[in-house]
């Protein structure tokens, strides 16, 4: 596995070794030790899957007591990831960095604890698989607005699909300080 740093401090890029050939492909989407060895040493309990149509977005989603580091994929399809700092006292809090995640490059994010997510998907469908750190809690979930201009995420799809919850979340300078994640160097 290759390990690349982001322009997020925490968030990183990492891209499997693929093995192919006329039958297919082979490649190791999870490995402990190696992950362990770039500094991603959490505990995955939950593992997720997400069928989404071309244009729906979905995020952008925290978790504030019961955080979750999340490690995503997209086994078909293509989306646009998203990762934004949310930590208050962060010196990267509202910024933001994106990757395209596809089948056919089959590259992961790692998005720490801390950090909002989501993504948007750009092809006909798309099946986003994502491992968390914690197990979700429907009264712990929190998010930011996706289209907060302050954080002026670029998600390259004019009408996105959105839950109505997403689109009711407030701007991220609108959260009251006690709703968001710390920041601990």
């Amino acid at each position: 596995m290759q390990i690349i740093e982001t322009s997020l401090p925490g968030v990183l890029l990492i891209k499997p070794r693929v093995f192919e050939d006329p039958r297919g492909f082979f490649m190791e989407t999870y490995r402990q030790n190696v992950l362990a060895e770039a500094g991603i040493r959490e505990t995955f309990v939950q593992d997720n899957h997400s069928h989404s149509s071309r244009g729906v977005l979905r995020g952008l989603h925290y978790q504030l007591r019961n955080p979750q580091a999340k490690l995503c994929r997209v086994a078909r399809g293509e989306v646009l990831d998203i990762a934004v700092d949310v930590r208050l006292g962060s010196p990267h809090v509202g910024k933001w960095v994106s990757v395209v995640l596809s089948g056919e490059n089959h590259a992961q994010l790692y998005v720490p604890k801390g950090f909002a997510h989501g993504f948007v998907v750009r092809s006909e469908s798309a099946d986003f698989l994502y491992k968390c750190s914690d197990y979700f809690d429907a009264a712990d979930d929190r998010g930011v607005l996706w289209n907060d201009p302050d954080i002026g995420i670029d998600w390259d799809t004019p009408s996105p699909i959105l839950s109505e919850k997403d689109m009711r979340y407030l701007p991220l300078a609108q959260i009251a300080h006690d709703q968001l994640p710390r920041y601990q160097p």
